[in-house]
């Protein structure tokens, strides 16, 4: 038996089983099983073909998840990371909110079920997330002139806006602020919405641009869709004051713009839901059009949950639902209904006076820890540098980013020298800052300034 096999490898196979006559070649006439020169061995060639996906090239790593990246791989105890924004206790670890805890409990104790959503999401999460935006009394919620619908958090939810404007004013431009959140570009760039830059950031004073942004806005062709970012303006912490609100307010209206507002700090930045929310409400009052997108990732810690919403504020009811029939449209080829987990905890604190009290108490934490580390910070920096420079610009930035003044290459510095993790941009996200850390950071901050040009 054993001289009448042939041997392929280790594999041993019966004549009757290799049968030149009945093999199959392929779509190219290929033979898998081609004999070589010695009668005892059977060898297999593969033929590779090139890949379809030639053509495809690698893409550039994300800006700010990469930082994270980066981070993990650093063995230096010494390390911060000051990139991603993303709360931290004092002892620089994750934090799930106690209120979120006993909203879940909840659902377990009600055997909620996990069946699918409509296409616009949860009702009682979209009818809590407009009344924290606008109050619950506020005539645009009582005359029902607002489209809400449940989005993919705050990235999810401006995606669907950008969507609904490629559709319905087409050639229509939107401004976004000189410098702004990295991916704002990303998603009119997928949406095909043109975009271009109005200024906001002074590199002079670390301050707002304000003539500039008006100067820009007005300039803007009418009609022109006016990015603006509610509160806790990321990535530089710079807010308007509520008297140049109203100027902008003022020029946008003039000008015939349709502002648009991403709300991702609500109650986060100052520690209050309705002081955060002061700008958004301002043009409400106005009787003005616009959009707002929501994100629920920083003020209840719901990262992973991908909750958020778009609102569409119209001058009517019947346009209201107009509109809201489209973004589901939108919605449903792109993803067909959102998940209900995070939903449920929002209208769970929300719709309980208890834990929406807890809710607010722990918001103010977060936010005056932050508060205390830009403080500690502020401080570090004063009495070590003995320059003179001006570091007073950190106290006036809000919410949990600064903007450093740091350049690329003093950036860079921060991470190869001090293991100081950060956007290239010289932003910096204070909920990843410890108290006993701040002073490290000073003298990392204070060399890469003054040593690097």
């Amino acid at each position: 038996m054993a001289s009448s096999m042939l041997s392929l490898g280790s594999t041993s196979l019966l004549p009757r089983e290799i049968n030149k006559d009945k093999l199959k070649l392929g779509p190219s006439g290929w033979n898998p099983f081609l004999r070589t020169k010695s009668l005892s061995r059977v060898t297999m060639s593969v033929s590779v073909k090139p890949s379809r996906f030639e053509g495809i090239t690698m893409a550039p790593p994300d800006p700010i998840l990469g930082v994270s990246e980066a981070f993990k791989a650093d063995t230096n105890e010494l390390k911060l990371n000051l990139g991603v924004g993303a709360y931290r206790t004092e002892e620089l670890q994750p934090y799930v909110l106690n209120v979120v805890k006993k909203a879940e409990n909840l659902m377990l104790e009600r055997g909620d079920n996990k069946e699918y959503l409509p296409i616009e999401g949860l009702a009682a999460f979209n009818k809590a997330t407009a009344e924290l935006l606008f109050g619950a009394g506020h005539p645009v919620i009582k005359e029902q002139k607002v489209a809400t619908i449940q989005g993919l958090s705050g990235t999810g939810s401006l995606r669907l806006a950008a969507a609904l404007i490629e559709r319905y004013f087409p050639g229509a431009k939107v401004l976004i602020s000189a410098p702004t959140w990295g991916n704002h570009k990303n998603i009119f760039n997928d949406a095909k919405v043109p975009w271009s830059e109005y200024r906001y950031y002074d590199p002079k004073t670390i301050g707002l641009d304000f003539e500039g942004m008006i100067e820009d806005i007005k300039e803007a062709p009418e009609g022109s869709f006016i990015l603006l970012h509610g509160c806790a303006h990321n990535p530089t912490g710079i807010d308007p004051t509520p008297e140049q609100w109203v100027k902008i307010a003022d020029v946008i209206q003039e000008k015939n713009h349709i502002p648009f507002f991403d709300v991702a700090y609500q109650g986060f930045a100052s520690g209050s839901l309705d002081e955060d929310a002061a700008s958004v409400r301002l043009f409400a009052e106005r009787g003005m059009e616009f959009f707002v997108a929501q994100s629920y990732s920083k003020n209840l810690g719901l990262y992973a949950e991908r909750i958020g919403a778009i609102n569409v504020v119209c001058s009517s009811a019947d346009a209201a639902t107009r509109v809201k029939s489209q973004l589901k449209r939108i919605a449903r080829p792109m993803y067909s209904n959102p998940p209900v987990h995070g939903a449920r905890i929002v209208a769970n604190v929300v719709g309980d006076a208890t834990m929406f009290g807890e809710w607010k108490a722990e918001m103010e934490m977060m936010a005056g820890r932050i508060k205390t580390v830009r403080q500690s910070l502020y401080d570090s920096l004063v009495s070590k540098d003995k320059s003179g420079k001006d570091w007073s610009f950190i106290l006036k930035q809000i919410g949990m980013f600064s903007f450093t003044g740091l350049n690329k290459a003093q950036s860079d510095n921060m991470t190869n020298k001090w293991h100081v993790y950060m956007t290239k941009d010289g932003r910096i996200s204070l909920a990843g800052l410890s108290m006993a850390k701040c002073e490290y950071l000073a003298d990392a901050i204070i060399d890469s300034y003054h040593n690097v040009s």
